[in-house]
């Protein structure tokens, strides 16, 4: 089965006068929808635009897997545990709050940064939290959170190029730029697709070059 959200249906967020902009795709902090929790282990999609100088301060998370891939722009991270990382396009960043973490992110660049961040939940709350950062990472590489059994696969496709999407009991796929095809669907930029069993499915993309996040998840 195959339920597409649309951009335009994701509940807006953030503090425009402070130079941000969110979209959440689940609900999310006063955007309480209880039909729209989580789907398969993800908790939250949410875009993010910040404008130059602006970010968020240092807030807490405990028990989430928290994974950012930047559009544009560089992110500036910093956690209580130590680390401080410029996160630019093309790397994965993972932070899994585990019991408990504090961090800061931050656009501290001279133009718009905008990040699709995504929260999974773990398969056993606690622990001592960790963080990862994968440069550059390939379309033939996906990324393993074995936390909350789930693999995450970045696809980038030329004009027309068609992929599989795995084989799993639940798929979670954002598309972040261009436009796709799913089935009989068309999906373009902030559109998403939660399948369900999928098996034998195809994206496609259509006239322009079309980037994806796809989350396959076993848990």
């Amino acid at each position: 089965m195959i339920d597409v959200r649309r951009s335009a249906d994701r509940y807006r967020g953030g503090d425009p006068g402070s130079g941000i902009e969110s979209w959440h795709a689940f609900s999310f902090g006063r955007h309480y929808d209880p039909d729209n929790l989580r789907f398969g282990a993800v908790l939250a999609c949410n875009e993010e635009r910040l404008e130059p100088g602006a970010g968020f301060d240092e807030h807490p998370h405990s028990h989430t897997e928290i994974v950012t891939w930047v559009v544009e722009g560089e992110l500036t991270h910093r956690d209580s545990t130590g680390h401080a990382t410029l996160v630019r396009p093309g790397d994965v960043q993972c932070l899994s709050s585990a019991g408990g973490v504090r961090h800061v992110e931050r656009n501290d660049g001279d133009t718009p940064l905008v990040f699709v961040q995504t929260w999974l939940a773990p398969l056993s709350p606690g622990g001592d939290p960790s963080y990862e950062i994968v440069r550059g990472i390939a379309d033939s590489t996906p990324y393993a959170l074995p936390e909350a059994a789930a693999m995450l696969h970045v696809r980038r496709l030329a004009p027309g190029e068609r992929t599989a999407v795995p084989d799993a009991r639940a798929v979670y796929l954002h598309v972040v730029s261009g436009e796709v095809r799913l089935g009989d669907q068309t999906l373009g930029p902030g559109d998403a697709a939660r399948i369900t069993d999928a098996d034998g499915l195809e994206m496609a993309a259509g006239a322009a070059r079309a980037e994806a996040l796809i989350w396959e998840m076993s848990g």
